[in-house]
């Protein structure tokens, strides 16, 4: 049976070009994205390179299309391989912490916390079918408490929070998770894509889309005997200020 994963927000960015490096593998890859215009271009596009890729309808903050979601994966597929939860956003940047708003916290953690929290609870019987499955959660250098509070590191000068907390929530909820699911073959992991040039922060990263995607698939192709619970991916080089290799990262 071919290997399936199921990625949110997979219609641009680090989500489309994870798709693209899961599908170069052989794998049939469920393209979750909310806007079914996008999602099928993308998937469209995945066909086009020789993948085998279905669109998803699925906005992770609305509970009855993460459900329906599961569902028609459930039906058409009967399991799920991996869960690469892409779908993120990066609003409540404006102001000092004290200055940021209830609501605007808010409209965060739907998507990068609870929209998780959902999409995986929704997905997890169909992951405990698979032989060995994956979780793979996209965080940030930005939720290492270890980094922002460094000084060396570049991290330190921001001072913000919507952002930054979801993804230490994040990261508390991976491993969470793990903990939860020590005892099975699901591996439960939270990836740092290093900063990446997407939508996300209007293409002013330094890495690319394709390289941050990396980080992801090698969380989604873990062995047997891999990692679980951990934060794992870009490291940035503090002495140096240059950036380093790939490996795990302090919470």
């Amino acid at each position: 049976m071919t290997t399936t994963a199921l990625i949110t927000g997979a219609n641009k960015g680090i989500g489309f070009a994870t798709a693209r490096l899961l599908g170069a593998r052989g794998w049939t890859v469920l393209v979750g994205a909310r806007d079914e215009g996008r999602g099928r271009d993308a998937e469209n596009d995945l066909i086009a390179r020789g993948t085998d890729a279905r669109y998803v309808r699925l906005d992770v903050t609305d509970e009855q299309s993460v459900a329906e979601a599961a569902r028609w994966i459930e039906t058409e597929i009967g399991r799920l391989d991996v869960l690469v939860n892409n779908a993120g956003i990066a609003g409540g940047w404006a102001g000092k912490p004290s200055e940021t708003s209830v609501a605007a916290l808010r409209t965060v953690y739907e998507t990068n916390v609870f929209g998780v929290v959902a999409v995986t609870n929704a997905m997890l019987p169909l992951l405990r079918r698979a032989p060995a499955g994956r979780i793979v959660n996209l965080s940030s250098e930005l939720g290492s408490i270890t980094e922002t509070m460094n000084p060396k590191s570049p991290m330190f000068a921001i001072a913000s929070l919507a952002y930054p907390s979801s993804k230490t929530a994040l990261n508390m909820i991976t491993a969470m998770y793990a903990k939860e699911l020590s005892d099975t073959p699901i591996k439960v992991n939270a990836a740092n894509p290093g900063y990446c040039a997407t939508d996300l922060n209007r293409n002013s990263g330094f890495r690319s889309a394709q390289e941050g995607a990396e980080v992801a698939v090698h969380l989604a192709t873990l062995p047997a005997d891999g990692p679980t619970g951990t934060f794992w991916g870009y490291i940035w080089t503090a002495d140096s200020g240059e950036g380093g290799g790939n490996g795990q990262i302090a919470w």
